[in-house]
């Protein structure tokens, strides 16, 4: 920083705001801090007295705040992200352009923000985000910031930190295991449940099969909705360890990849999911029934985003996994899953 003469300053960056007055008219802010002088800009500083002004001098080595806040734009800024129209006191914010799951590249973001005079903030990693929400903002902290130090994040960053995957319209298939509903002894309440929450992401239930306990009948079952056009499967009726629950083991022969049988979230921990080649398929617990937010509701999203989540993508979610089951739920506003 440093005082200069007003009609030596074009080019250099107010270090103040400078306040105009006219008596009885107005009263209020004539330059903003962090403004760049422009030559049409002296003649006005001189009639409110300012022949002389402190300021930051960009020269070779420094960057003023909007032009570093669009390098950060250009860093945070991946597929369905969107930036804002304006830049505001060196702040930029990216807002989603589709419904989705938002993806941050989480060690990017701590080593960009470790850089010092950064501010890098995001919305949770995988939270489920609508078209228009604001997932990040971004600024530098100084008026003028190094610009060795912008470049060293350009170089850090060789990939977009934000992404939303956006969802697919799946057509899925539904088997309902367990004698007393196949046998009409109960009516199956499970089936409309699991249909509601797939309504939410406008995907079709193109069939709901019942099955006794039989592993060869859920088998079978399974291949009816497969060759009926099924790009996922959802198992409902109950998971468990108990020694007449076949519907795990039938899962499993089915073949195809197991991912995880068991999951750290509470409600939801008897959750299985596997996969048959490209088609998804999940063993739903019996909590999805009962509880308001469950491993379903988290893990739904991702995979309609047309993730293939990992066995550590399951036991990731053991830090956050606990609902607190809360009288009115607000998620994803919450930190279950996070």
């Amino acid at each position: 920083m440093k005082k200069i003469e007003t009609v030596n300053a074009v080019g250099h960056v107010l270090q103040h705001d400078i306040t105009e007055i006219i008596p009885g008219e107005v009263k209020g802010r004539a330059f903003k801090k962090g403004h760049i002088i422009k030559e049409e800009d002296v003649e006005k500083l001189l009639r409110l007295g300012k022949d002389h002004i402190y300021v930051f001098e960009l020269g070779d080595k420094g960057i003023h705040e909007n032009d570093a806040a669009l390098v950060l734009g250009k860093l945070g800024k991946g597929k369905n992200i969107r930036l804002a129209d304006e830049i505001k006191e060196g702040k930029i914010n990216f807002y989603a352009q589709e419904d989705g799951v938002l993806k941050v590249d989480t060690e990017k973001l701590l080593e960009l923000n470790m850089l010092g005079e950064i501010s890098f903030a995001t919305l949770p990693d995988n939270i489920p985000v609508k078209k228009g929400d604001l997932v990040a903002g971004a600024r530098v902290i100084p008026l003028v910031i190094d610009k060795e130090k912008m470049e060293k994040a350009e170089s850090i960053i060789q990939t977009p930190i934000l992404n939303v995957n956006s969802y697919r319209k799946y057509k899925v298939g539904m088997v309902t295991t367990g004698n007393e509903v196949f046998f009409g002894r109960i009516e199956d309440k499970f089936g409309k449940i699991v249909t509601d929450k797939l309504k939410e992401f406008d995907c079709e239930v193109i069939a709901q099969l019942l099955s006794q306990d039989s592993k060869d009948m859920i088998k079978r079952k399974a291949q009816e909705l497969l060759d009926m056009g099924a790009e996922m499967l959802i198992f409902t009726g109950g998971m468990s360890v108990d020694p007449d629950d076949v519907t795990p083991s039938a899962i499993i022969e089915l073949g195809g990849e197991l991912v995880s049988y068991g999951s750290p979230v509470l409600p939801g921990s008897m959750f299985l999911l596997s996969y048959l080649g490209d088609v998804p398929v999940m063993g739903l617990p019996g909590c999805v029934m009962f509880a308001k937010r469950t491993i379903f509701d988290l893990v739904l999203p991702r995979v309609l985003s047309g993730e293939r989540l990992t066995t550590r993508d399951i036991m990731m979610y053991g830090n956050g996994g606990l609902c607190q089951s809360c009288e009115v739920c607000h998620y994803p506003n919450c930190t279950f899953g996070k």
